[in-house]
């Protein structure tokens, strides 16, 4: 009886076992499948995409280039002699025609005077000698050596005149003084540089243009223009001359463009960046430059197509700001890969975010 029961206890247990067994197994099977997608997903790189759409793109063309002041003219002077009188000094602004040194003018005058006292003295005997002709007391010959002898007491009052206005060195253009050669009381000769003076309320900037980029430039075009001391300002300019001659050591065409200055904060000398509108392509297929990856040499980018990358080798065009035209390896409608680009490769799955 008692091993009956025995026999009967383990025959229940074995069941137990089994069925709990059973159980087990049929639960693991069940999730089984739902852990490996979120443990795959989790493996998968993580890339965000952009819709490639044709947009409109400039070309710029940016340079360096150097300032120069609109006018610079070193004036010097008219005649010899002492220097009398300077007016303004380094860094004064003078006016057109303003006074700016006296030059002997005590040695002109006195010559003036006398050429004046000469041209007086003749002008009064040829009146008389011409009223005695008409008394018929002297004859023509006589009446002819008076008047020329008026003639050239004239022209030697002129020349003494412009000698003695000389003397006064007048302004030829409005703008500053910027170096002074002399000093009162020295002794200059006729030619020698009095001071420099340089017109600054425009600027023309200089620019070296490569061969194949001059024929995009023409005159009256604008163009935009920054100066490496002053960051944050901008001028728009004009250019005013595009040369027709090539430098022949550098093969470069020369550019003039002129900016307004009226503030007088940009120097002749200092460096300057010029941007060009050379052309607008209308319909360009462009992609962030941070999208361009290189790899073995080649330019590439990466796109995205049912969760699969596509490595794309491209061929590159007109940068403008952050973004550069793709002529070829790109079309409209591909959905670039603009994040986590350097992470992925070709035929790889990824997830979009």
């Amino acid at each position: 009886m008692k091993m009956r029961l025995f026999h009967t206890a383990m025959t229940v247990l074995v069941f137990l076992w089994a069925a709990s067994g059973l159980g087990c197994n049929h639960s693991e099977s069940s999730t089984a499948p739902e852990k490996n997608g979120k443990e795959e997903q989790k493996r998968l790189i993580q890339v965000s995409v952009q819709t490639v759409e044709p947009s409109p793109i400039r070309d710029i063309l940016v340079l360096p280039a150097q300032t120069e002041a609109w006018q610079d003219v070193r004036v010097a002077a008219d005649t010899g002699g002492r220097v009398d009188w300077i007016g303004p000094r380094e860094g004064h602004q003078v006016k057109k025609d303003q006074l700016l040194a006296r030059i002997d003018v005590a040695a002109h005058k006195a010559a003036l005077d006398r050429a004046e006292a000469a041209f007086k003295l003749a002008e009064e005997l040829c009146e008389r000698r011409q009223r005695l002709h008409e008394r018929k007391i002297i004859n023509q010959e006589d009446l002819d050596r008076s008047l020329t002898e008026r003639i050239l007491a004239q022209g030697n009052l002129t020349q003494a005149r412009i000698e003695y206005e000389r003397g006064f060195t007048q302004a030829p253009i409005s703008g500053f003084v910027n170096y002074l050669y002399v000093d009162q009381g020295e002794f200059v000769d006729k030619g020698k540089p009095l001071l420099d003076l340089v017109d600054v309320e425009k600027i023309k900037i200089n620019v070296d243009m490569p061969e194949l980029d001059v024929r995009f430039i023409q005159s009256g075009q604008a163009a935009k223009v920054t100066v490496d001391a002053l960051p944050g300002s901008e001028w728009t300019g004009t250019v005013d001359f595009v040369s027709f001659k090539a430098d022949p050591g550098t093969k470069t065409f020369q550019v003039r463009v002129v900016i307004p200055n009226a503030d007088h904060r940009v120097r002749p000398g200092m460096i300057a960046r010029v941007a060009f509108l050379r052309r607008v392509i209308p319909e360009a297929v462009t992609a962030p430059l941070f999208a361009i990856v290189e790899k073995s040499g080649e330019r590439m980018v990466f796109v995205e197509n049912n969760g699969i990358i596509q490595a794309r080798a491209v061929s590159l065009g007109v940068i403008e700001g952050d973004r550069i035209q793709v002529t070829k390896g790109l079309n409209p409608g591909d959905r670039l890969v603009i994040a986590g680009q350097t992470f992925v490769e070709e035929g790889m799955k990824v997830q979009v975010q």
